[in-house]
């Protein structure tokens, strides 16, 4: 398995300006707060950054920043999502110019096709990406949030077939998490997502960590740490004190985008949360619970 990428990676949130713009400050200081909270990584351009909305000089800008502050103390991990093998290698490529340690691919455009297809279309990529650098890949399996995902199988034989593709971020419970772990042969580092809920039984699971946004990845660090010295009891108490957040943020792509990135601001002291249409608009009530979230844990360290 590979050993070197391990712990808490928080996915940075895009900060906008009121000028539409992304806030450099803010995105920034994310980072900065990030590690003040004990980030063992920092992981950018997920579905957490909104990519979808970024054009690509900014996406270009955020692993610039982030990799600038990051100063080698941590390793930055930059999704990657581009159209077509050659753009997706050509960015990883690119990516690790700037700074990245690992690159996680997300699938084509494509939806509908069978599952050869995909494992065909990532090992391109990997090809691409291996005659030009030596950065690790992972690949986002996330069925449920981006409509394709790989099979336990699938990520084995993809992996068998291409050496530089040590590393998974799955998005799903941490029954089906040992499944993959178990069918790959603990051969691959596996991360999972979706907000760092089940953390502890992923990580008994086997889980090398988690990347979940950062409202509450602090918290999360700790936890990690905790059941890595093996102080099991003292992992789980810290993890209930987040799990209700988690539970309200992960309701949905647009809940932790709307919800998830105000609690974030509110406990970083960043600027009011501005959004770039289209966005879910808060709610009242989702403020008010948020708002109750984020006094509840108080100020980002950093902050």
């Amino acid at each position: 398995m590979n050993t070197e990428f391990r712990g808490i990676y928080p996915i940075l949130y895009a900060f906008f300006g009121v000028d539409g713009r992304l806030d450099e400050a803010a995105m920034r200081k994310q980072v900065r707060c990030c590690l003040a909270g004990g980030a063992h990584g920092i992981a950018v351009l997920g579905l957490a950054a909104e990519v979808n909305k970024l054009s690509p000089a900014e996406k270009r800008n955020v692993v610039r920043w982030s990799a600038e502050e990051i100063g080698g103390r941590v390793p930055l991990a930059v999704t990657v999502a581009e159209a077509t093998a050659e753009e997706a290698a050509a960015f990883v490529v690119e990516a690790a110019g700037m700074g990245a340690a690992w690159c996680i691919l997300q699938p084509p455009p494509v939806r509908g096709l069978p599952e050869g297809e995909y494992v065909a279309w990532y090992g391109r990529v990997a090809d691409l990406v291996a005659r030009r650098s030596a950065v690790p890949l992972g690949i986002q399996n996330a069925a449920a949030y981006i409509g394709v995902g790989l099979s336990p199988g699938g990520v084995a034989a993809l992996a068998r077939n291409h050496g530089n593709v040590t590393i998974i971020k799955a998005e799903d419970s941490a029954v089906e998490v040992r499944r993959l772990i178990e069918v790959t042969e603990g051969k691959l580092a596996v991360f999972n997502g979706r907000a760092g809920l089940e953390l502890v039984d992923c990580l008994r699971a086997g889980c090398a960590g988690m990347i979940p946004a950062p409202e509450c990845a602090d918290v999360q660090a700790r936890v990690f740490d905790l059941f890595s010295a093996g102080e099991e009891a003292a992992a789980e108490a810290e993890y209930q004190r987040v799990l209700p957040l988690i539970a309200f943020a992960m309701q949905g792509v647009a809940m932790f985008l709307c919800y998830g990135k105000r609690v974030t601001a509110w406990r970083m002291r960043l600027p009011e949360v501005m959004e770039r249409p289209p966005a879910l608009a808060p709610t009242g009530f989702g403020l008010e619970c948020a708002r109750r979230f984020a006094e509840a844990l108080g100020e980002y360290p950093g902050a």
